[in-house]
């Protein structure tokens, strides 16, 4: 695993989910659509997690059956709207808030759609201390009808001897995927 610099880093994570929706750059700035008033998303109650172990070091549940797609540097699990990304790179320093606000917040809202950050902070979980990001922003358009749906967004910066996992967590705005959510980040685990 090669080394990077925080600033590159920043640049490679800092694009949000890349399925069902990509979020590319946007030359122009993009106004936030209205988010639905009965969001589709919600992960249900009944829902199944398995144990996913990446090569890369780390271990988390996830939801059984969703669609998986692996990448070199990660995996994402993908069901209709909803979505789980995990990407891990070597970096130089551990990230923390104010590192989080002056870089990685900055490059989100300049790679992402419409983003509206609400939270920044540390965050003790099972595997230590975590940054998580708190956002919405806009889904890319849909290929056929060109409607785009709002998204709410969970994104944790787990660290480790020189290694970065990204955890990025999204479903439409309003979705009740809480406890699911909290799940998912509190069973993240180094190998």
């Amino acid at each position: 695993m090669r080394v990077i610099s925080v600033t590159a880093l920043v640049a490679a994570v800092a694009t949000p989910p890349l399925a069902p929706f990509t979020m590319a750059a946007t030359a122009h700035a993009e106004s936030a659509v209205p988010a639905e008033k009965n969001p589709p998303g919600d992960i249900p109650d009944t829902q199944v997690f398995i144990d996913y172990t990446s090569k890369l070091g780390f271990t988390m549940k996830v939801p059984e059956g969703w669609a998986r797609s692996d990448k070199p540097d990660g995996a994402s699990f993908v069901d209709k709207l909803d979505g789980v990304v995990l990407t891990a790179a070597a970096v130089e320093q551990r990230p923390d808030v104010a590192t989080a606000k002056s870089q990685y917040v900055e490059n989100l809202k300049a790679s992402g759609r419409a983003i509206k950050v609400s939270a920044v902070k540390s965050v003790k979980l099972p595997s230590g201390e975590a940054i998580r990001i708190v956002y919405t922003s806009n889904s890319e358009p849909n290929a056929v009808t060109n409607k785009q749906v709002r998204l709410e967004n969970e994104r944790y910066l787990f660290y480790r001897d020189g290694k970065l996992v990204t955890l990025e967590l999204y479903a439409p705005k309003g979705a009740d995927n809480v406890d699911q959510w909290l799940l998912m980040s509190r069973s993240f685990s180094w190998k």
